[in-house]
């Protein structure tokens, strides 16, 4: 293998042990603060945002269904961390925002992991900081764009869905252990 090969191939693992990582700590603060990991990166998001959003638009940007986006409104609404609002442009339309203050009650959960994360970027300098930035922004493009294809494939194959991979085969028993020997 090549160093560009092998250097390739340990930022693949790196990666696959941040997301792995990542999920772990998203599950497990969603637990902390009684809400459904989903329902954590739609607070994320929601945050980013320069304003209210529709439930169209929540379900594009979490990946959901317009349906399950909905119940992911309704929940974070029941919580109090979200309120919806009539679209001043379409008083047909809901749009989504977040509740004043609503992030500011889960930041008490926030103000460790926030600081462990500071302290991790701490070290790099402004270029290094800005090529840590340009990564996320590409494998984040390269994951919606990868989630838009497998759901445009789910949807193209119909209510059935795509066809299940064929499960491995299970591998042959070492010779003598077939008979019990």
């Amino acid at each position: 293998m090549t160093e560009r090969a092998d250097l390739l191939q340990q930022v693949a693992d790196e990666s696959r042990r941040h997301y792995a990582a990542w999920s772990l700590f998203n599950q497990t603060m969603a637990d902390r603060l009684g809400l459904h990991p989903t329902d954590v990166q739609a607070l994320a998001l929601l945050d980013m945002e320069r304003g209210p959003l529709g439930s169209g638009e929540i379900a594009r940007l979490t990946g959901l269904t317009p349906g399950s986006a909905t119940r992911l409104v309704d929940r974070l609404a029941r919580s109090g961390l979200v309120e919806r609002r009539a679209d001043p442009a379409d008083r047909r339309r809901a749009l989504v925002a977040l509740v004043p203050g609503a992030l500011e009650s889960l930041g008490e959960a926030w103000d460790e992991p926030g600081e462990a994360f500071g302290a991790a970027i701490a070290g790099f300098d402004d270029a290094e900081l800005h090529v840590i930035m340009e990564y996320f922004r590409r494998v984040a493009e390269v994951g919606r764009g990868q989630a838009a294809r497998l759901t445009a494939e789910r949807d193209a194959a119909g209510p059935a869905g795509p066809a299940a991979p064929a499960a491995p085969a299970a591998p042959a028993a070492p010779a003598g252990r077939a008979s019990g020997k």
